[in-house]
């Protein structure tokens, strides 16, 4: 998954409005305009598509967090320059306020059930012997279950309009 999917993906699923996303980012001290988000937001194949860089996802998730539990005391956390599929995941758990049986059923929502060894796998450091990479596949199917619980009358195609 590309990180404009998963914006694409968390903007949908929350019905954040463009204006809320400049908002978010904000959150997270970092300035971005309606063009940039609008930008993201376009399709792939469009000509005024913009990729998402790592450090912006990483910045808008950041500030996603603070958006959904409170912005913390003292300084923001700073925006990752490398991101991966486990930490975005780590970030929505956290925005999200999921304990792991939150989690597993919201795999069961989409068909997939997972033990709590295999997910807490994918909260491990990679440094772990038990780590384990979370794949796109897996990301995609979490995202669709917080989707299919926040909007259950909705299209599951409805993420990529």
């Amino acid at each position: 998954m590309t990180n404009n999917d998963i914006f694409r993906r968390i903007r949908y699923t929350f019905d954040l409005k463009d204006s809320t996303i400049v908002d978010i980012f904000s959150l997270a001290d970092v300035s971005v305009s309606q063009a940039q988000v609008t930008a993201w937001l376009k399709k792939d194949e469009d000509d005024a598509f913009v990729s998402m860089k790592n450090r912006e996802l990483a910045a808008f998730l950041n500030g996603f967090i603070s958006f959904k539990r409170g912005k913390r005391e003292g300084p923001q956390p700073a925006p990752e320059a490398q991101l991966n599929n486990n930490m975005v995941f780590q970030k929505l758990r956290i925005a999200l306020n999921l304990k792991a049986d939150d989690i597993l059923a919201v795999f069961e929502l989409v068909g997939l059930p997972l033990s709590h060894h295999e997910l807490s796998a994918f909260f491990r450091k990679p440094s772990h012997k038990n780590y384990r990479e979370c794949k796109d596949q897996m990301l995609r199917n979490f995202l669709l279950g917080i989707q299919r619980q926040l909007r259950p009358g909705s299209n599951d195609a409805g993420s990529e309009s």
